[in-house]
């Protein structure tokens, strides 16, 4: 169990599950260091400025931590570059648990934070890795489904009529608060799903019966949707996107888990309720 002075490092911590991650941690009376690039204050955390490309930074985020929520650096492909190097640190500075967020997409030795994975298991005794389907929070805010909807009233994707199981980004916190907390670590990876598998049509469906906006899913082919994303990232990283789309339509992500009742206790919120809840918050 954590001791009274020790806290909980929680990088992206203004992130979709960061933010959600630290308060979960502050509701438990938990000490947690928000890390950052911008050190932004968040309630009852400690704020700290943290950059995965700036080792300068990480001693100060690692001082009196022993567990850690690790989100990899947003847009890398090959992030491995440089948070083996931190946690081989943090190991040596006393860290003894990471949790660290993948994608049910990515298995241990796979591709960008799959290779973090196959790793974790040699640096920690105790760590969990949560890998969850697509996020629900993907059609809300400022994200590129969201920003598509609200302008063209559509949702622009190559993965054709696959399904995915969209789970929401509070369940996925809870999973990791359970993961950094509990007495015994999971010492496995845990892929995190809502309680049913969607296709993009289907999504299209439930968001224009909740909003009264006809809203529609316009299949792309993977060269189409490569090049949409290309135009704002970078190329390998946007290949890498189109073809996570392309896996979903071969079937890859038609799949749940009872992952998060298991662990939480609580059933997995279902993507109406998801939209429900967006809407009364005015997203």
């Amino acid at each position: 169990m954590t001791t009274p002075t020790s806290s909980t490092l929680v990088t992206g911590a203004t992130g979709t599950t960061g933010r959600r991650v630290t308060a979960g941690l502050v509701g438990k009376g938990r000490r947690a260091k928000a890390a950052g690039r911008s050190a932004t204050p968040l309630a009852g955390a400690q704020a700290v400025r943290f950059d995965w490309n700036e080792p300068a930074t990480w001693d100060a985020a690692l001082d009196g931590v022993d567990r850690a929520y690790l989100v990899p650096p947003v847009g890398s492909s090959e992030p491995a570059t440089v948070m083996l190097p931190f946690l081989r640190r943090a190991r040596a500075a006393g860290l003894r648990r990471a949790v660290l967020l993948s994608s049910s997409a990515i298995p241990a030795g796979g591709p960008a934070v799959g290779r973090v994975h196959a790793h974790l298991p040699d640096l920690f005794e105790e760590w969990a890795v949560l890998r969850p389907s697509w996020f629900m929070q993907n059609f809300a805010g400022s994200s590129p489904h969201a920003r598509s909807i609200r302008e063209n009233g559509a949702i622009l994707t190559a993965a054709g009529h696959g399904r995915v199981g969209f789970v929401d980004a509070e369940d996925i916190a809870a999973v990791a608060v359970h993961a950094l907390l509990d007495d015994r670590a999971p010492n496995t990876d845990l892929v995190l799903t809502g309680p049913q598998t969607l296709s993009y049509d289907e999504v299209a469906a439930i968001i224009t019966e909740a909003t009264g906006r006809l809203v529609e899913h316009r299949h792309l082919t993977f060269e189409r949707l490569r090049d949409r994303w290309a135009a704002e990232i970078p190329l390998e990283f946007a290949t890498m996107l189109a073809g996570m789309d392309r896996a979903i339509a071969a079937g890859a992500e038609d799949r749940t888990s009872d992952t998060v009742e298991r662990l939480t206790g609580r059933p997995a919120g279902t993507f109406r309720a998801f939209v429900e809840r967006e809407l009364s918050q005015g997203s």
